[in-house]
């Protein structure tokens, strides 16, 4: 079962997405909260796998809450849950190690997804999430493309194969199916990569293979 905390302070959200986590069999919704920082305690107390974090809260938004987690409990995935789609938010989210990020107007499986997908060890984004990353990376700078072929300069030929699959966005098994590797094979690859880039997430990774040109 994962273990999912929800962190929202509308309680008509809450009881929208407890109900939806509800018909979920291998989903357990094991505490909610209305504020940030209850989250981060919550969260660290019952051991969740996954929380799933509004931005804007009392005390400690979301944002913030995802940074302390990811510090005091990397093992917790964060999904990011808004109603805002400013690309600064998006920016910040990945930033502080969110693996996932949904606008609340996103059809409900997509949390479902979301969080199997980010308990997996993948990362997602909502379609609509995606287009306006593509889009920053599009517009980046000629310093930052520079920067990140520059990172990659110290990689091995087959982390470079990896990395390049993880910026056109495939999961491990599509990883591993491309090249001939076993699923588990990829996902040491994959930590390797982010050990070594001095990455949070695989979104990270993906965002720094595309400034690289290594995502076609």
């Amino acid at each position: 079962m994962i273990k999912v905390l929800i962190a929202d302070d509308e309680p008509l959200m809450r009881a929208g997405i407890k109900a939806l986590l509800g018909t979920a069999d291998d989903i357990e919704l094991v505490a909610e909260v209305g504020d940030g920082r209850e989250a981060v305690r919550v969260a660290l107390e019952r051991r969740v796998d996954v929380a799933v974090l509004d931005i804007r809260m009392p005390k400690l938004d979301g944002l913030g809450a995802a940074r302390e987690l990811r510090s005091a409990a990397p093992s917790v995935r964060v999904v990011v849950l808004t109603t805002f789609g400013e690309d600064d938010n998006i920016v910040r989210a990945l930033s502080d190690g969110a693996a996932g990020f949904l606008l609340k107007d996103s059809a409900p499986e997509e949390l479902l997804r979301a969080i199997r997908a980010v308990h997996a060890g993948e990362a997602y984004l909502s379609p609509m999430v995606t287009s306006r990353v593509v889009g920053m990376v599009a517009q980046a700078g000629q310093p930052r493309r520079q920067e990140a072929r520059r990172q990659v300069e110290g990689l091995t030929e087959r982390e470079v194969e990896v990395l390049s699959l993880l910026g056109l966005g495939m999961s491990n098994a599509d990883v591993g199916q491309r090249l001939h590797m076993s699923e588990a094979t990829v996902k040491t690859y994959v930590s390797r990569l982010l050990a070594k880039l001095g990455l949070t997430n695989r979104v990270q990774a993906a965002l720094l293979a595309r400034d690289a040109g290594l995502a076609g």
